[in-house]
C-alpha cells in the first residue's frame, strides 16, 4: 500500500521561489510506486492550495493546477507523512512543525526546537557556544524603530544610537565583517562590510528583513559544507567546497551566478575533513537535530582552523543544491536519499 505524502512548499518568507524549485526537484525524484504524492501550496499571503500536476511544480498568476484547500487540518489528517520543503521564516522555523506535532503527523526534518534553534542565527551562536564549537568573533543587535539595542555575551542590554552601534562593531571585530539578519536563509539579506560607512547602511538593510541583527567578523579562507543524515545514530557526508562567483556566497551567487561552483569532495587534508564531519554530527545534535541539516564551516588559510558558521534544518533540495549531492558523492543518490528521510520521519 503506497505512502500518502504530503510534499508542502512555498511559504510567506522570502525564498518561496527557492522553496518551489526544490519542491519541483523532490517531486520528480520521489518513487511513485512507493508514494501517492499529494504537492501542497502556501502562497506568500498564507493561503493553502492543492497543487494537481504531478509532472512539473510552476508557480504563476495562473492557478488552474491549484484549488485552495478550505480545511487545513482535515487535509492534512488525511496523509500518513508530511514533507515540509519550506525554507525561512513560518516553515523552517518551528512554526509549521509545532503544526504538525499537533496534528501528530510524521513529518521529515527537524522537530520544533531544532528548527527555531537553528533559524535564529543568534540562538544557534549560543548553542555552539555551549557546545564548544570555534565560532568567529560576532555581535548581535536588535532593531526597534530606529533605536538599536546591543547585546553583549552576558545578554545584558544596552540601547545605542546607529552610530554607537557602528563603533562598538568597530572597536570589537575587525573588518571585514558580514552583517546578517538573524532569521534569514538563502543568504538573503546579507552583506559584507570593509568600513564604518558600508557597515551602518548594511545594518540598517539587513534590519528591513529582521528585527534582530548579527555581525560577524569575516574569515579569509574555504566556504565548506557538510551533510548529516539520522535521528539518533547519524551520518556525516563528505565535505563540499563553495567557490562564489562573487565575493561572498549572497543569494544571487547561488541561485542566478552559473560561474558560482561547487567542489565535492573539498580540497582539504583528509584529517581537517574528518574533524568538519565530526563537528557537523556534534552542532546537528547539540540543537537536537532529526532528519536532515547542512552545517557550513570556513576553514582559515593560514591556520586551517575551522569556524562553524551556522546549521540550516531545512537545506535547499534543488538540483544543484549541496545537500543531495554531498550524499550522492558518497554513494546515497536523491531517490535513495529521500527514501531514507521519510523512513526517519516514519520512526
Amino acid at each position: 500500500m503506497k505512502i500518502k505524502l504530503g510534499l508542502i512548499f512555498g511559504g510567506m518568507s522570502t525564498e518561496n521561489e527557492v522553496s518551489v524549485m526544490s519542491a519541483n526537484s523532490i517531486l520528480k525524484n520521489l518513487d511513485k510506486t512507493k508514494y501517492d504524492v499529494f504537492p501542497i501550496y502556501i502562497s506568500k499571503k498564507g493561503e493553502w492550495y492543492q497543487y494537481h500536476n504531478l509532472e512539473n511544480i510552476e508557480i504563476s498568476e495562473n492557478m488552474h493546477h491549484m484549488k485552495k484547500i478550505e480545511n487545513i487540518m482535515e487535509n492534512l489528517q488525511n496523509l500518513d507523512v508530511l514533507f515540509p520543503v519550506l525554507h525561512g521564516l513560518y516553515g523552517e522555523d518551528g512554526t509549521i512543525q509545532g503544526l504538525f506535532e499537533i496534528l501528530k503527523k510524521p513529518y521529515v526534518g527537524c522537530g520544533v526546537l531544532a528548527s527555531s534553534v537553528g533559524m535564529d542565527k543568534a540562538y544557534t551562536k549560543v548553542i555552539f557556544d555551549k557546545a564548544n564549537i570555534c565560532q568567529a568573533p560576532y555581535i548581535y543587535l536588535k532593531k526597534y524603530k530606529d533605536q538599536y539595542t546591543y547585546i553583549d555575551k552576558e545578554f545584558n542590554e544596552k540601547i545605542v544610537s546607529l552610530e554607537e552601534a557602528v563603533d562598538i562593531v568597530a572597536k570589537e571585530i575587525d573588518f571585514p565583517v558580514f552583517i546578517k539578519p538573524a532569521n534569514s536563509g538563502s543568504s538573503v539579506g546579507i552583506n559584507k562590510a570593509k568600513n564604518k560607512e558600508e557597515l551602518k547602511k548594511h545594518i540598517e538593510y539587513a534590519g528591513k528583513f529582521d528585527k534582530k541583527i548579527l555581525i560577524e567578523k569575516g574569515i579569509l579562507g574555504q566556504e565548506v559544507e557538510c551533510a548529516v543524515l539520522g535521528n539518533d545514530d547519524v551520518m556525516a557526508s563528505c565535505v563540499g567546497e563553495i567557490k562564489s562567483a562573487d565575493e561572498f556566497y549572497s543569494y544571487d551567487a547561488k541561485y542566478q551566478n552559473e560561474n558560482s561552483k561547487t567542489l565535492i569532495p573539498a580540497n582539504l587534508d583528509e584529517e581537517v575533513a574528518n574533524e568538519i564531519r565530526k563537528l557537523a554530527i556534534k552542532a546537528f545534535k547539540a540543537i537536537d537535530g532529526k532528519g536532515l541539516s547542512r552545517v557550513d564551516f570556513f576553514v582559515e588559510d593560514k591556520t586551517n582552523q575551522i569556524y562553524i558558521n551556522e546549521i540550516n534544518t531545512l537545506p535547499g533540495f534543488t538540483k544543484i543544491s549541496m545537500y543531495p549531492k554531498l550524499f550522492e558523492a558518497v554513494g546515497i543518490p536523491y531517490e535513495e536519499l529521500l527514501d531514507k528521510l521519510i523512513n526517519l520521519a516514519q520512526k
